[in-house]
């Protein structure tokens, strides 16, 4: 069966708001998540993530953002008719597509950024593993991990943990 997994980018003040703003991506960090697409064959997203990343990596531009856009998306959404870009929309039973989904042959499927559908994704037990990517900056204002979402039942296992030479930490934790 295949998993979902969050990969999120975190400041050490818990700030997950605008990463493009803050996060540090050199060469090591750039090569890193290139080779976790290989891990993936899909994104689960909602609308928010779904428009940003249109709006700034629709065009393409480098490898990286052309290999994103390749992959298949799947879109929660009430508000959208319709979706570009490789997507798909999960429909109004966002959890039976996402069980569905999961239960098909494949890699597992990646979710970028924690948004409102953490809270549905935590209460229905659809989320398999978090990686925070913690980032050495402190942001101050934004919107913070799992602000939308009930994290009271929440059990973490610890599985990873990777050390990138700018000062970045990558914690892996099974949802259990």
């Amino acid at each position: 069966m295949r998993k979902l997994i969050e990969s999120t980018l975190v400041s050490l003040d818990g700030v997950i708001e605008a990463p493009e703003r803050w996060a540090i991506f050199d060469e090591e960090a750039t090569q890193r998540s290139m080779q976790e697409l290989d891990d993936y064959d899909a994104f689960v997203m909602g609308r928010a993530t779904y428009e940003r990343f249109l709006d700034n990596w629709g065009a393409g531009g480098n490898p990286y953002i052309d290999r994103i856009g390749a992959m298949p998306k799947y879109v929660a959404s009430r508000s959208l008719a319709e979706v570009t870009w490789n997507a798909t929309l999960l429909g109004p039973d966002v959890v039976r597509a996402i069980r569905d989904l999961k239960t098909q042959p494949g890699k597992d499927l990646i979710k970028y950024g924690t948004s409102r559908l953490d809270a549905l994704l935590l209460r229905e037990h659809l989320l398999d593993e978090l990686h925070l990517w913690y980032m050495p900056v402190v942001v101050g204002d934004g919107q913070r991990l799992f602000e939308h979402a009930d994290t009271s039942s929440l059990d973490l296992r610890l599985t990873d943990e990777r050390r990138l030479g700018n000062g970045s930490v990558i914690l892996s934790y099974a949802v259990e």
